[in-house]
């Protein structure tokens, strides 16, 4: 553990927490201040979540600061989201664990609940990865960026589900958060790039037992732990909420500094396809399919296409039919309707061209472990598939930071800048991405699963060669098609 040892009168040593130590002690001993932020941001939430959709649709000359509905959105989608990924790569889970909305309303009704213990049912662990395609191809047939409906339903019924779930289930936890938040796995990889994080020093904690049965010190009452995490194995950011409560527990758990990446470089425990899954095929195949389809001419095109085939065979009925607004986008007024074309076109070009985008990037990821020699394990080629978490989380927050560009030029800001920006992000995720692939395969060689530096060139060019399909698509949004 990071402290300084300081000696006391009878020559006992003691420990002098470090200033980001007591920064995590300052967590836990004000639990009633970040209640209060919890409930201070759970009241504005709500608000911008809920009166917009009350209101009348503002027509195309409102503005961020003339229009309630258009500052909303600008909130939720221009700064909430994309600086939520911000913080989890500078500070881990620490948006979880102080401010989230969700996880304060599912805790504060889990404690008025039924407490029935989590079924087996919601343990699965490909939650995570249908939980976020779910929810990713409701928000595009509902166009949550751009009307407060299409929000209310996706932010409003994940709330809902959570409040539910916390009724039922846990007992003062967040079950909900751990099992189905449809952003707990994004937010797992993204925490895992974190320099921060709670950890918990082994020898101390044994330490520290050991003085409890000698009577040489107080057995400390156990924190609750909202995300349902083994206190006593704490050593990941990806679960952790970090909202401080464990600080200081048997004088063995405290806020620690560490080399950004190092948890990817070492993970504590084995990668699991649901990592790989939600890496691939979430961020950088679902995700990238959700924000490609509407300014994409290939879009158009096979819709066009399909349009003059129902046509010559009679079935106009996918043509004419649509939905209520809150399952497809449907506002005539602003000539934003939605038909069962392009409801079914919007599912299949997200669910199927992002499942195809993430078996490409997996190829050079296959092969690469098959070339890199030793024994070709699954579980090698996912770790090395960390290494593209940069780029992933990099790529969610360039298109959510594309409503933010489209609000702020709609106020008649000038971003010209913006993609050379992208471009410099972008190659700066890359570049984080290769370092990363060669700090893992290094690890890999001193485990044994490598031998020779050519396996380290090969397993670092093959995630090189797996960043190239994700910036085409990046290059085609931004700069044409």
């Amino acid at each position: 553990m990071a402290n300084c040892g300081t000696q006391t009168a009878n020559g006992t040593m003691t420990s002098r927490p470090t200033r980001i130590a007591r920064f995590g002690q300052a967590m836990q001993q004000r639990r009633g201040l970040i209640q209060l932020i919890q409930w201070l941001v759970v009241g504005i939430y709500a608000f911008l979540l809920v009166v917009p959709a009350l209101l009348p649709l503002p027509d195309y000359q409102a503005h961020i600061l003339t229009s309630l509905t258009v500052f909303a959105e600008f909130v939720f989608w221009g700064l909430w989201w994309p600086f939520v990924l911000i913080s989890m790569v500078l500070m881990g889970r620490v948006w979880c664990g102080v401010f989230c909305p969700e996880g304060t309303l599912t805790e504060a009704a889990s404690r008025i609940g039924l407490g029935r213990p989590i079924p087996n049912w919601m343990r699965w662990g490909g939650w995570p990865f249908v939980a976020f395609l779910g929810t990713t191809l409701y928000g595009q047939l509902a166009s949550v960026y751009q009307y407060p409906l299409g929000a209310l339903m996706v932010l409003g019924g994940s709330t809902v589900a959570a409040i539910i779930v916390g009724l039922i289930y846990g007992k003062g936890t967040r079950v909900w958060c751990r099992q189905l938040c449809p952003v707990n796995g994004v937010f797992n990889l993204l925490a895992r790039l974190s320099p921060t994080h709670f950890r918990t020093d082994q020898a101390q904690w044994a330490a520290h037992n050991q003085a409890v049965r000698n009577g040489d010190a107080v057995r400390s009452h156990a924190p609750d732990c909202a995300p349902l995490i083994p206190l006593k194995q704490l050593d990941s950011a990806g679960d952790c909420h970090a909202c401080g409560r464990c600080s200081g527990y048997k004088d063995a758990m405290q806020l620690e500094w560490r080399a950004p990446g190092a948890e990817l470089v070492e993970p504590p425990q084995p990668v699991q396809f649901t990592h790989y899954s939600v890496l691939v095929f979430g961020l950088l195949g679902i995700a990238i399919g959700a924000f490609s389809w509407s300014a994409s001419p290939w879009f158009v095109a096979i819709k066009q296409q399909l349009a003059v085939w129902l046509i010559e065979h009679d079935m106009m009925w996918a043509l004419t039919t649509s939905l209520p607004a809150w399952i497809l986008t449907n506002y005539p007024e602003h000539n934003d309707v939605f038909n069962l074309l392009d409801g079914g076109l919007i599912t299949l070009w997200i669910v199927a061209g992002g499942c195809l985008l993430g078996a490409i990037t997996s190829l050079p990821l296959l092969l690469g472990n098959l070339l890199m020699g030793g024994k070709a394990t699954l579980s090698r080629m996912w770790h090395l598939s960390l290494s593209l978490i940069p780029l992933g989380g990099l790529g969610v927050f360039l298109g959510l930071s594309s409503t933010t560009m489209t609000l702020l030029r709609g106020d008649g800001i000038n971003l010209l800048w913006a993609n050379d920006l992208r471009a410099t992000l972008l190659a700066l995720a890359c570049l984080w991405g290769l370092r990363l692939a060669w700090r893992i395969t290094g690890e890999q060689q001193n485990s044994g699963q490598l031998a020779g530096s050519a396996a380290r060139v090969i397993g670092t060019a093959s995630v090189a060669v797996a960043c190239l399909p994700v910036l085409a698509i990046w290059y085609l949004m931004f700069w044409g098609w």
